[in-house]
């Protein structure tokens, strides 16, 4: 008989703690390109399979400081970008080094090492998201994430706590509220996620105008390529949304023909968000 081989849990957890926000220079969709970088790197591995999201994230409904806490805490494992030395980030970070559960740091290359967690392997990679190396970057972040999950498996792992001796693991003694307090939380939760929404989008409204207005759509003949690789994208799958901007880049991507034309990976990004617009301007589907 052939010993049966123990399977990987199906709903892995890859829990993010990064910067969301404009610093050090750095816009908000700096980075939202870094964060895709590191879901199709995680994403990519075949097994075990994760899903990735943001620790503040939850399918459910509650106040968003305890999402942070309970993602940082529940999560299999965990990837930090300690970039700009983001301060939310680092707080997140010192949680889940005392849970001492696996954590893999990363940061960009003009980031200083820390001094505190500077004994913790850093992986790092260009700021100004170069196209080539992140390839290599996403490819390294995958085996990492790979092999720290199954090391964190055998006995005496530990991220960062076995540096200074034995401690005893912080833990989180998870109770239920009443259904007063539940609903109460929920309020708070939704009245702080529609404020957030509010913003973003005005945030991304403004993003717009200012790149159609600073350039012309078609001007450029990289734009133009991947304007032509997007509409030949959506001829050959009808089923795909013009307006899902996320789906057609990370299939784009994979075309080394039409990716390699860009320096960097925000760029590339750039591009196939304006080519985008401009198909459905085209089209007719909205109006600027």
């Amino acid at each position: 008989m052939t010993k049966e081989t123990k399977k990987e849990p199906e709903n892995l957890t890859c829990g993010l703690i990064m910067p969301i926000s404009a610093i050090d220079g750095l816009g908000a969709d700096h980075w939202l390109e870094v964060k895709s970088i590191i879901q199709d790197a995680v994403t990519s591995i075949i097994e075990p399979k994760f899903s990735v999201k943001l620790v503040s994230d939850a399918d459910d409904v509650g106040v968003i400081h305890k999402r942070i806490v309970h993602g940082v805490y529940s999560s299999d494992i965990v990837v930090c970008d300690v970039s700009a030395r983001n301060a939310n980030v680092m707080f997140e970070l010192g949680m889940r080094l005392a849970f001492d559960k696996p954590t893999i740091i990363i940061k960009d290359d003009k980031t200083d090492y820390a001094f505190d967690t500077s004994v913790i392997e850093h992986l790092a990679y260009p700021r100004d998201l170069r196209f080539s190396k992140i390839t290599a970057f996403k490819k390294l972040l995958a085996d990492k994430v790979a092999a720290t999950y199954h090391a964190a498996k055998g006995p005496g792992h530990s991220t960062f706590l076995k540096n200074f001796g034995t401690f005893k693991i912080a833990e989180i003694d998870q109770k239920t509220g009443t259904s007063d307090q539940l609903v109460i939380e929920a309020l708070q939760d939704l009245q702080q996620e529609v404020s957030r929404l509010r913003y973003s989008s005005q945030e991304a409204a403004n993003s717009l105008k200012r790149r159609a207005s600073s350039k012309s759509f078609t001007e450029q003949p990289e734009l133009n390529a991947v304007i032509i690789a997007v509409n030949n994208l959506l001829n050959e799958h009808p089923n795909l949304d013009v307006r899902n901007i996320d789906a057609i880049r990370d299939i784009l991507v994979k075309d080394e023909s039409i990716a390699s034309k860009f320096k960097t990976y925000s760029e590339f990004s750039e591009a196939v968000r304006d080519a985008c617009v401009y198909i459905k301007k085209i089209a007719g589907i909205i109006v600027t």
